[in-house]
């Protein structure tokens, strides 16, 4: 078995890509289903999120297994795997395991600290588990993924006033403002009109940090007006309008600032919907949206400014040095839990061996016991045999103790291998059919 992990993020493909090869939750299932299809693939989860699509995976043969998640992607993405493979990245086992310890922690995020890859991640193990994708291996990797995320945001400061993908997008508009204005700085959004389509959890943040900004109120517009109100319930602080997505061409024509964040699979906005609209002299648009919500032919219309996901690094560097610092104290953290997941994996060549000395033991404890039982009579009580049986069985239990637990602890594999030759030698434990 190994440990293998095949993907791509923003540090390797533009936006472009990465929106290729997106996958909703909707369609988790199919695809979750064709990968373990591959007889190669024998656990499989996904993390798709707008900043990267990974695949980690069990599986029986290194290379062939890569292979067979590459083909994959192929599929879904429509691109030829030598059109993908500039722009995918593996890691193998430890690597692997350090790789998603530091994604679940917000170190490979675009912005540092981001809290909400955890919950993205958390995604992903439900997913997982709900679609029987995943067995013992990855399902303990990934909730120690969980776990140590936690902890880094508990015992350091790194989750701290950390920026998100939304806040992060509010910034990069408040400093696109500044600059039409000849100023290097961020701005008050107070005289913008501002709009944000869609209503998820993305729309939710922006909100927030429109209220936090100087923003004076903000036209939503989302398909279902109800969620839309119910969001805009939770943040008094900022008026909100809440319309039907139908209003999107009036919101265009009327609005400065427009934001877009939804699951459409296709442009909302493009160049054919914009032209002919009688809009304000300058737009702004800011689309963080994964696939796209805005079709890059806009940038090209006259007063039109467009910005995607892939933009936000220009205000991401202004915020990412101060927290290095705090990165280095979750670095020490991640090492250690990295350290005790590989031990536990290690510990998992001695099962075998271990199996076959239970399965020689307690064939020999059944036989032995039947024996006695056969010399005790018909006025052996049903109570006295499930004593007798219990003592038994006590006694196969307390053998074992010794062997499972040196076998299982931390060591070399060295140490482990020489161990578990002995004591496949001495109790003559042949491999079964079953584990060729």
């Amino acid at each position: 078995m190994h440990l293998a992990v095949i993907g791509l993020s923003h540090r390797t493909a533009p936006v472009e890509i990465r929106e290729r090869l997106s996958i909703p939750e909707q369609t988790m299932e199919v695809s979750l289903r064709e990968l373990r299809g591959d007889e190669q693939v024998l656990e499989a989860s996904i993390l798709s999120t707008c900043n990267r699509l990974e695949i980690y995976t069990l599986l029986r043969h290194p290379e062939l297994g890569i292979s067979a998640v590459g083909s994959f992607l192929s599929r879904h993405s429509g691109l030829g795997v030598a059109e993908l493979e500039p722009h995918l990245f593996t890691y193998h086992h430890e690597e692997a395991v350090a790789h998603l310890l530091r994604v679940s922690a917000g170190l490979d995020s675009l912005v540092l600290g981001e809290g909400q890859i955890l919950s993205q991640v958390k995604k992903m193990v439900r997913l997982g588990q709900e679609h029987r994708s995943v067995g013992p291996i990855l399902n303990r990797l990934m909730n120690q993924a969980v776990s140590t995320g936690k902890r880094v945001r508990t015992e350091t400061n790194l989750g701290t006033g950390a920026v998100s993908i939304s806040s992060a997008a509010v910034e990069l508009a408040q400093l696109k403002v500044g600059q039409a204005r000849g100023l290097d700085q961020l701005v008050s959004l107070e005289d913008e009109q501002v709009a944000v389509v869609g209503a998820g959890r993305m729309a939710r943040l922006l909100l927030q940090h429109l209220a936090s900004k100087g923003c004076r109120g903000v036209v939503l517009l989302n398909r279902t007006v109800q969620r839309a109100e119910q969001m805009a319930a939770d943040i008094p602080a900022l008026p909100v309008q809440c319309r039907p997505i139908d209003d999107l061409d009036h919101c265009l024509s009327t609005c400065s600032l427009v934001f877009t964040s939804t699951a459409a699979e296709e442009p909302i906005i493009d160049a054919t919907r914009l032209g002919p609209l009688n809009r304000r002299s300058s737009l702004m648009l800011v689309d963080i949206g994964v696939p796209r919500n805005i079709a890059a032919d806009v940038s090209a219309l006259s007063g039109v400014q467009r910005f995607d996901v892939d933009d936000l690094q220009e205000v991401v560097n202004r915020n990412q040095e101060a927290r290095r610092e705090m990165a280095q104290e979750a670095e020490a953290m991640l090492a250690e839990e990295s350290r005790l997941f590989l031990e536990w994996w290690d510990g998992l060549e001695a099962v075998p061996v271990l199996n076959r000395l239970r399965r020689q033991l307690e064939d020999i404890r059944e036989s032995e016991l039947q024996k006695a039982l056969s010399r005790m009579g018909p006025d052996f009580s049903a109570r006295e045999r499930k004593v007798v049986e219990a003592l038994s069985k006590g006694i196969i239990n307390k053998i074992l103790h010794n062997p499972v637990t040196q076998l299982r602890a931390p060591q070399s594999r060295q140490q482990r291998h020489a161990s578990m030759r002995a004591l496949s030698e001495l109790f003559d434990l042949h491999e079964g059919p079953d584990e060729v």
